[in-house]
Formats: structure tokens, sequence, C-alpha cells
């Protein structure tokens, strides 16, 4: 008779664990059926019909060549009505926003109204790639603008030499080891290095007079690198209106006829297969913290995942 409190707390736990698991399977199944023919959110993609599109880009920009492949694709898209491009960067290489600056240039060039949405922060390359765009929208606060170009390198010849380390360079000429760690920058050197940055700096000035539809002038004037908030670059026609994806769909509606409940679909890189495990597995692992919270474990392998 004393064992029956831990016979039924066993029974208990057991049918706990049945349930989660019948869980786990049902959400499988739901996921992969949801891949397979479609419906909303981001894992709809089989059976399209008119929508919306949503890139999202964050952290460092660099040449993605799958998500530049998904652009080129939903350029091409007869069912999608517009895109928004949220940005959340604070640059990358120039080549990259470069790269996704002309693919973003397609799509508008296709016809498609895009939009596109700065957040915490676009500045630099992430200001860049929303250029194309034909509404520019931003928070008060944003961190945009940054509008150059940099090239950092550094000299430890005096730290080598301190160490009774000296480094040897044979080059095909003065200028192919410019800028090198192990000697300071020569005169001709610096020059050259110049010379790349003012040409950078003046495609990304052109790129800017362009897509706000201003002197090159009156761009320059203010592309010394410099951050500002959004209400700022606003004030000098870096963008065109406060707000975020919400004004963004009213501004859609109103002026190309896009319906505010259209729903959205992501351009997400991840394959099918890719997407549905991972749906798969945040089910999973959700499940599993809820059941272990009931028991009153939290154990640290969850917590690190």
């Amino acid at each position: 008779m004393a064992l029956e409190p831990d016979l039924l707390l066993d029974r208990r736990r057991l049918k706990r664990q049945l349930a989660f698991w019948r869980t786990t399977l049902v959400l499988g199944v739901v996921v992969g059926l949801a891949v397979i023919f479609g419906g909303p959110g981001p894992a709809a993609s089989v059976l399209g019909g008119q929508h919306v599109a949503r890139l999202t880009l964050s952290g460092t920009i660099s040449e993605d060549r799958r998500t530049l492949r998904l652009l080129e694709r939903a350029a091409r898209d007869d069912d999608m009505r517009a895109l928004l491009v949220m940005i959340n960067s604070p640059g990358g290489s120039v080549a990259g926003g470069e790269a996704f600056h002309a693919a973003i240039a397609r799509v508008r060039a296709a016809g498609k109204p895009v939009v596109a949405i700065m957040g915490g922060t676009a500045a630099s390359a992430g200001y860049m790639v929303a250029l194309p765009a034909h509404r520019i929208f931003a928070r008060e606060s944003t961190l945009t603008g940054s509008i150059g170009v940099l090239l950092q390198s550094f000299n430890a010849a005096e730290l080598l030499e301190s160490l009774g380390v000296r480094p040897e360079s044979i080059t095909s000429g003065p200028l192919k080891d410019q800028p090198s760690p192990f000697r300071p920058l020569t005169e001709e050197g610096r020059a050259a290095l110049s010379a790349v940055v003012e040409d950078m700096q003046s495609q990304f000035v052109a790129m800017v007079a362009a897509g706000r539809d201003m002197p090159e002038a009156q761009v320059r004037a203010v592309a010394d690198g410099r951050v500002m908030t959004g209400r700022q670059a606003m004030a000098l026609g870096l963008l065109d209106a406060i707000g975020g994806e919400a004004e963004a769909r009213v501004w859609l509606a109103e002026q190309h006829e896009v319906p505010r409940d259209l729903r959205v679909r992501d351009l997400d890189p991840r394959g099918t297969a890719e997407r549905a495990l991972s749906s798969m597995s945040d089910a999973f692992w959700g499940g599993a913290a809820r059941l272990l919270r009931a028991e009153g474990v939290i154990p640290w392998q969850i917590s690190l995942r």
C-alpha cells in the first residue's frame, strides 16, 4: 500500500510523455502537409497564389547567391504583387550591397512595387540596398546613412621587430603587398588605395543620387560617412516616411491597389525539406521544454540549443 503514491506518479508521468509524443507526431504531420499543400506563412510556396513577398536582410550584408536567386525568381513571378525589403544591418561589403541593390532594382524594373523598411539600423550597405525602392520607411530612431567606404589594415612591423621577426616579401610589383601588416604603407601604395576607395565612393554616391533623385553635389555634402537618425535622414531627403510594415502596407494599398490583407510570403533561401525539419525541430524542443517544466526539470542542454 505504501507504494501506491509512487505508482500513481509513474502512471501520470507516462501519460504526459505519451501525450507529448502524440503531439509531436501530429505537429510533424501538420508541418509536412503545410509544406506540401501550402497555406499562410513562409512555408506556403508550392501552390502559389497572389501575395506580397518579404525579404529580410539582417546582420552583415554579403553576396548571398541563394537569396539573390530568390529575388531573380520573384521578379518573374506574376503572383507577387509587391516586395517588402526589411533591413536591419550595420553594413557589409561593397560588392554585397551592390549585388542586392541590382537585384532589387530588377524587381522594380519588372513592374513590382518595392518598399524598403528600416529597422534599428540600416547604415552603409544597409542603406544602399534600400535605394532602389519606390518608398523608404524608417523609425525616427533608426540609425542610417553612413554613406562612405572604408578600407582598413594594420602595421605590426615594430611589434615583429621587437620579437626578432623579420618578414620577407617577394612581389611582382611595388604595389602587390599594399596594404601589408608587415610594413608601413608607401606613398605610392596609399595613393593607389585611396583611388580605389574614392572610386567605390563615387559609385555609392551615384546610387544615392539616382535612387533619391538628388543632385550629386547635394549627396556628397552628406556622404562623409556620418550616421544619422531616421528623422534626420528624412529631413535631408534620404528617405520618405516614418513608419514600419503596417504603414508600408497602407501605402501599397493606397498607391498600388495591393490589398492590405493580402498574405505575406517570406523569401526564404532554405529548401522545402530544410524548412520542414526546422519547424519540426522547433515543435519538438518546444514540447520537450514544456514537458520538462511540468516535471520540475529544466536541463541546461535545452537552454543552450
